[in-house]
């Protein structure tokens, strides 16, 4: 017998793929207008519309922990990937690997440290220098970083 979780986990792939789909939201789409059509003939009672937002919000709750399982687990298998990206470039900062586990100080600060690259390769793009030559240099300015970070 399947646990529990690869019972969910499965039900969140299958759920994922079959809303993600234009039948689904054609689907949606129709009931709505089928609910819409009908509210003249039960005179847009209280009943016709309890119908209506009780379907829509249990569908929405429901539907929140299936999309955020499977955001989750498409951010890791991400995460993942671009970790072995890291490891597997000669010349790439290891200590970014697993950085979505640092505290958002930290985040902020390396996020200032790369935003200061960018903007010092676009101010030398701008002077005429190819981007091989900016390369070159912020590697050898990199280089003396006996720990791996950026500078």
């Amino acid at each position: 017998m399947k646990s529990w979780n690869k019972i969910f986990t499965e039900l969140a792939k299958w759920a994922s793929r079959t809303t993600g789909r234009p039948t689904t939201f054609l689907l949606a789409a129709a009931t709505i207008v089928v609910w819409a059509v009908t509210g003249p003939i039960f005179g847009y009672n209280e009943t016709w519309q309890l119908v209506i937002n009780t379907g829509t919000t249990i569908i929405t709750f429901l539907m929140i922990f299936l999309i955020q399982n499977t955001q989750n687990r498409d951010t890791a298998a991400i995460q993942i990937k671009l970790d072995e990206l890291i490891r597997a470039m000669e010349g790439a900062h290891n200590a970014l690997l697993d950085l979505e586990e640092l505290e958002d100080h930290d985040l902020e600060r390396l996020r200032n440290e790369y935003e200061d690259l960018a903007a010092d390769a676009r101010k030398d793009l701008a002077e005429g220098k190819s981007d091989g030559e900016i390369r070159q240099r912020k590697s050898r300015l990199n280089d003396g970083d006996a720990k791996g970070r950026p500078t």
